[in-house]
């Protein structure tokens, strides 16, 4: 599953499916997708996610599809703030021009 995330202030971003379903977790909503936040929750879900992000920077935070395992036989993984800044680039955008976000699974 993917999950495509939609603001009339930035472009819009997607994600794998358990990984977009963490950060919303993290945003301080229930996870489910299809979501939203009204422009006004906008502003407090994205400190709830850099919050989150600034005490596990380093969390990995991969999906189970067999993303990360690399030909060498070495797991790689790509950490919590790496996954969670383009969704913090589209709150920051939502948040500066009022505009709500919106998320689902096209």
């Amino acid at each position: 599953m993917l999950v495509t995330f939609e603001t009339k202030a930035h472009a819009n971003i997607t994600m794998f499916g358990e990984v977009a379903v963490t950060l919303i977790k993290l945003m301080g909503h229930s996870g489910t997708v299809p979501g939203a936040l009204l422009a006004a929750d906008v502003p407090a879900a994205l400190e709830r996610l850099r919050r989150a992000v600034s005490e596990h920077p380093d969390a990995p935070l991969d999906p189970k599809t067999g993303v990360g395992a690399a030909d060498d036989g070495e797991e790689r993984h790509v950490s919590l703030a790496n996954r969670a800044l383009p969704l913090i680039a589209l709150l920051s955008d939502a948040a500066a021009a009022g505009e709500n976000v919106m998320w689902s699974s096209p």
